[in-house]
């Protein structure tokens, strides 16, 4: 299908920004150009500002249950067109179209979800301690415009989870999306656009990163900040939303941890923990990445993840039976070549791929590194793209003590037949998701965020809305 040029979305209207400036975008899979995508500058934040105030005037004063249907209708478009959008963003992402889709279709779970969570915000009475004539409340209210700022590798998903909770509670959002992949959330923005949604209850801003956080995260009308990226641009936006008292919810960057135990079941293990690995390229923030493996099955595991990778398709995620789409953009073909190159330096072996496929395009081969000394840079650094760092252990205090070395602690996965391992793990591998012999699920009813550098606040769950509301407390006498 013929990729779209993108405009801004402001107060209900497509437009282009005032100065008519654009941004090349760019198919990963073959590095040539496809579309403009328009690039904001201060006027046109000034225009989405206001239309923002404007707009959570109107949407806060929306019953719960009116929210909830056009959410839920904004939910109904996104499913009726999720093939194309599935184009639209395997075009500009690079990921096969079945994980394209799969991101369309999640967006939908996801807004019915918070649609109906919305309904369960409740305040409640508070007896008086003396005078029964006294009515003590507490209020929760929609916290105001919402600033959000969203990466390039889940362009729907990340968007999505801010935004449902914003607007199930209230709240009216900016949206600063990704250059390099644009149209995608902008199908997004449409489908509430064509539910319903009255008009600057939703922005949607692309352009200089930099410029546009600084302009809006300082803005008076703005009073909750959401961003999801790196762990050092995530610091510096919330040193910045601190220094004008804005909330911040702050989903960052991970380095996870797969613990496979002595008594794992090492098929389940390779199987589960390299399909997700190799998703989406490796581009995931929850993709596992040091591989702490047990001394006496290590050789075992490390085959037959060989194995696996090795049996991966890749190529364009738009051609059928592709597994692995290209990176999406030159920058991580780059990064690659280097974490490889620092592991062999320091001792590692390379045991499989390694190397850029063909000139066209941002291909990688699906990597597995074995014997990866603690120094090396895959150990420390987030790889983000498909390689896959091995290393054994003697003991399970061994493993959980490097699992939690890194300043990270966004997920983690571990593999074992025992339920004391499980629940030794559990307690303490320091991270805000776990999963346990199985693939990462997370849901819309679950809590998503992280520890420590990897972050704070949930983008899941009841928890999720708390970010968006304020507490008050109320009391009446009568008199």
């Amino acid at each position: 299908m013929t990729y779209p040029n993108t405009q801004l979305f402001i107060h209900g209207q497509w437009r282009d920004a005032a100065a008519g400036e654009t941004l090349a975008v760019f198919n990963p899979a073959t590095g040539k150009e496809i579309g403009r995508v328009a690039h904001a500058r201060q006027a046109d934040l000034d225009l989405a500002l206001d239309a923002a105030q404007k707009g959570f005037e109107v949407w806060r004063d929306k019953p719960p249950i009116e929210r909830a249907k056009v959410m839920r209708a904004a939910a109904a478009l996104m499913r009726e067109r999720a093939g194309t959008i599935a184009a639209l963003l395997t075009q500009e992402q690079g990921k096969p179209l079945a994980e394209a889709k799969g991101e369309a279709m999640a967006a939908a779970d996801i807004i019915e979800w918070f649609a109906d969570e919305g309904l369960r915000v409740y305040g409640r009475i508070v007896p008086s301690r003396g005078n029964l004539a006294m009515r003590q409340m507490v209020l929760k209210d929609p916290v105001g415009p919402v600033a959000a700022f969203t990466p390039w590798n889940f362009p729907i998903n990340q968007v999505v989870r801010k935004l449902a909770a914003a607007l199930a509670t209230g709240c009216s959002m900016i949206v600063k999306a990704p250059e390099e992949t644009p149209a995608a959330p902008a199908e997004l923005v449409r489908a509430f656009a064509d539910a319903g949604l009255p008009p600057g209850v939703l922005g949607l801003v692309y352009g200089t990163p930099a410029e546009i956080s600084s302009y809006l995260i300082a803005h008076p009308v703005i009073r909750k900040i959401t961003f999801t990226g790196s762990t050092p641009v995530g610091k510096q936006l919330a040193a910045l939303a601190g220094q004008h008292m804005k909330r911040v919810t702050m989903e960052l960057g991970g380095h996870a941890p797969v613990i496979v135990a002595e008594d794992a079941d090492v098929a389940l293990a390779v199987k589960t923990a390299g399909g997700a690995k190799f998703r989406n390229a490796g581009q995931v923030c929850i993709s596992p990445t040091r591989f702490l493996v047990h001394e006496s099955i290590a050789q075992e595991f490390s085959a037959a993840l060989v194995k696996h990778a090795a049996g991966l398709a890749v190529g364009d995620g738009s051609a059928e039976g592709t597994q692995m789409g290209p990176l999406a953009n030159p920058r991580r073909v780059t990064a690659m070549a280097e974490f490889t190159k620092d592991a062999v330096e320091r001792g590692a072996t390379l045991a499989s791929g390694g190397e850029r496929i063909g000139e066209a395009g941002n291909f990688w081969q699906p990597t597995i590194l074995t014997d990866v000394p603690l120094d090396a840079r895959v150990f420390n650094d987030e790889p983000f793209g498909p390689m896959a760092a091995v290393r054994s252990f003697k003991t399970l205090d061994e493993a959980i003590a490097e699992a939690n070395r890194l300043p990270y602690g966004l997920a983690g996965y571990a593999f074992t037949s025992s339920l004391k391992n499980a629940d030794l793990l559990a307690r303490r591998v320091e991270v805000g998701m776990l999963w346990v012999n199985m693939p990462a699920m997370p849901s819309a009813e679950m809590p998503f965020g992280g520890l420590k550098d990897s972050g704070y606040g949930s983008e899941g769950g009841p928890e999720a809305m708390d970010a968006y509301l304020n507490a008050r407390a109320v009391s009446i006498m009568n008199v």
